[in-house]
């Protein structure tokens, strides 16, 4: 007997622009698709669902032909498992400290592991920092410089070969507490 898996969905650049997807219709999409207990959380493209199917990249593939008829727009998604999602956090390098005034923690959600970079890597403007990667994740340090923060995720791609998205590091952490709650 096969038992359903939480999955969590990160969007990447929904409500950016003209790239407006609301939550409600979000979920009736990936109901339609045949997840189960479809929930969202906040309206930046975070979306939880169970499902017996286990194989990412087929959930990967209808969720994000089902985004894309739906919302008349790509909408690149990454995948993980509650599971996968605890074990990522658990393995973050921000040592249970809190961000500097002019920091903040984020992960990038990777579609692929993350390899073949030596690390830490800076940027050349000292923007932001990995820190370290575990599978698919990148732990990123930003600095606010001019108050601004930098998106490192284009770079990222780049870098590793792989379609990105990220979240704050608390930001992932309220993501796994309530895609867990029933």
């Amino acid at each position: 007997m096969t038992t359903d898996q939480i999955h969590i969905a990160f969007l990447r650049a929904v409500n950016v622009g003209s790239r407006k997807v609301e939550m409600a219709r979000l979920r009736e999409v990936l109901t339609g698709l045949g997840l189960g207990s479809v929930r969202t959380y906040i309206a930046s493209g975070n979306a939880f669902f169970t499902s017996a199917d286990s194989d990412p990249e087929r959930l990967v593939a209808l969720i994000e032909r089902g985004l894309e008829d739906a919302f008349g727009f790509e909408i690149p998604t990454i995948l993980r498992t509650a599971d996968q999602l605890r074990a990522e956090l658990a393995a973050a390098p921000f040592d249970g400290a809190g961000p500097a005034a002019d920091e903040r923690f984020s992960m990038l959600y990777g579609s692929a592991p993350l390899t073949g970079t030596d690390l830490p890597v800076r940027s050349p403007k000292g923007d932001w920092e990995i820190l370290g990667t575990h599978d698919g994740t990148a732990y990123v340090r930003w600095r606010l410089l001019g108050g601004r923060p930098v998106n490192p995720a284009p770079v990222i791609e780049k870098m590793f070969g792989v379609r990105a998205t990220g979240r704050f590091f608390h930001t992932s952490q309220k993501i796994l507490a309530a895609a867990e709650k029933n």
